[in-house]
């Protein structure tokens, strides 16, 4: 253990882990979120950092959802309860006013699962869409007409920290700015060690920027083997991964024929990976629908009106030159037709160059202690909500009077999602020095917007690729 390991077993004793990827060995063909895991590798390693494999092993076998499982024929013929932490998908059906579920990993269907409503009342997070539980399942025989169903009699939400806020806050102002960036980086599964500089860190970290900031949409286009959809699918339960296919707008917004709202309505950010291979549905209808959305987080479908703080965050390929850079001055020559509009691409906020990123090998795997990866996507979800930032960053920007609104409120914030996650710590503008605030918040937010800017005014030359001289007061 180095002195950083040391500082964070202190002073995170309940929320930190140990690990290592020979632990990690023991989730071998085990399709497990990183914050499942994390939560399994805490509740088995002693004081002394010793993982109880074997246990951890038992509880794998009989109590997590994995496939090849005999749950079904258990539940059909012993009629025994069986108690399960699995991912469950949740439909309703308006045809029978049904809630149905699936648990995809052991073979039970939509149509072969059912909530009661006295469970449904209780948690609302089971009226539609994918969700992480604790769940006891019982098989109803058929009875007349009534076909057999397997049922949640009991749930719990997979949820074990109850997040202290301002314990995380305060425990910030204990590590200096690199010791945090490190921590933050260790967080999302990696090793700092293996980066090449501080600005490269700073670079990787702002992946994290969607699961703080609401309503924040970012481009990330990189070469392959960089990481990016792992990160967005893997830390946090309130995010969801679209990887190719279709995407419709009953899908993504509102579905008009089952009366449900689509998936941004319940998670904190939708990441659209694999963007060049993605196909879209009813585009003009869509388009129409997501510009609203991505300017105000309102939309309209039909005559139902919603509202959502999820962000957006285009992941997608990027061909690079043997010096390592695109090979084409326009970066969005690759995504679909769908996103060659100048005004949809100008609701995005910030683009992420990630072929400045390193490739993933042996020496980025993370070795050592780190937050709870379950802790940590808790701590960014509540990050979300924190008043005090907004202020902060309003008193510290000058403005031009002439500024664009929309560059305005992307280096807003940009700004602001910069400063939940390098400093937590602070509560009103006088905790924050303001060259810090410049370089590490300012600067990069600015950065990322310009990079929009840019690649607008290549597509569209009414649109002019400098930005307003927005400063510190």
């Amino acid at each position: 253990m180095n002195d950083l390991d040391i500082k964070i077993q202190r002073i995170f004793p309940e929320e930190s882990v140990f690990k290592t990827p020979k632990n990690y060995s023991v989730f071998s063909g085990q399709n497990l979120p990183s914050f499942v895991k994390d939560w399994l590798i805490k509740r088995y390693t002693d004081e002394n950092g010793e993982l109880d494999i074997r246990g951890l092993k038992s509880f794998l076998s009989n109590h997590i959802a994995h496939k090849g499982s005999n749950i079904k024929g258990i539940l059909i013929n012993d009629l025994k309860e069986i108690t399960l932490l699995a991912r469950i998908i949740v439909e309703p059906d308006i045809k029978s006013g049904i809630l149905r579920f699936s648990i995809p990993d052991i073979g039970i269907k939509l149509n072969e699962g059912k909530i009661p409503q006295y469970i449904a009342r209780k948690y609302p997070e089971l009226k539609g869409g994918e969700v992480w539980g604790v769940v006891k399942l019982v098989y109803i025989p058929p009875e007349g007409i009534q076909r057999g169903m397997i049922e949640i009699v009991d749930y719990k939400p997979f949820k074990p920290y109850e997040v202290d806020i301002e314990y995380f806050r305060e425990n910030r102002r204990e590590f200096s700015l690199e010791e945090w960036v490190d921590i933050l980086i260790r967080s999302m599964e990696y090793n700092p060690d293996g980066f090449e500089s501080f600005s490269q860190k700073l670079l990787f970290i702002s992946r994290l920027l969607v699961f703080v900031e609401p309503n924040l949409n970012m481009i990330e286009l990189a070469p392959k083997g960089t990481g990016k959809s792992y990160i967005f699918g893997n830390l946090s339960k309130y995010g969801w991964l679209v990887s190719g296919g279709i995407v419709s707008r009953a899908k993504l917004l509102y579905d008009v024929a089952r009366g449900t709202p689509g998936i941004i309505t319940r998670y904190d950010f939708v990441a659209l990976d694999e963007i060049e291979t993605i196909k879209f549905s009813d585009e003009s209808e869509l388009q129409g629908a997501l510009k609203n959305y991505l300017e105000s987080g309102n939309f309209t479908i039909a005559n139902y009106k919603g509202v959502s703080s999820a962000g957006f965050i285009l992941l997608g390929n990027i061909p690079l030159s043997s010096y390592k850079k695109p090979v084409h001055n326009k970066y969005f020559k690759d995504l679909p037709d769908f996103f060659q509009s100048s005004a949809l691409l100008d609701r995005f906020h910030g683009f992420i160059e990630g072929w400045k990123l390193p490739r993933i090998k042996e020496n980025l795997k993370i070795n050592g202690y780190t937050l709870n990866v379950e802790y940590f996507s808790e701590i960014l979800n509540t990050l979300r909500t924190v008043p005090d930032f907004s202020n902060i960053i309003t008193q510290l920007l000058d403005v031009p009077k002439n500024a664009d609104t929309r560059d305005t409120n992307a280096i807003t914030k940009l700004c602001e999602g910069y400063c939940k996650l390098l400093f937590p710590h602070v509560h009103d503008v006088d905790d924050i020095n303001k060259r810090d605030f410049e370089e590490y918040c300012l600067k990069p937010a600015k950065e990322k917007r310009s990079i929009i800017r840019k690649q607008i005014s290549l597509i569209d030359s009414e649109f002019d690729e400098n930005l307003p001289d927005i400063g510190v007061r």
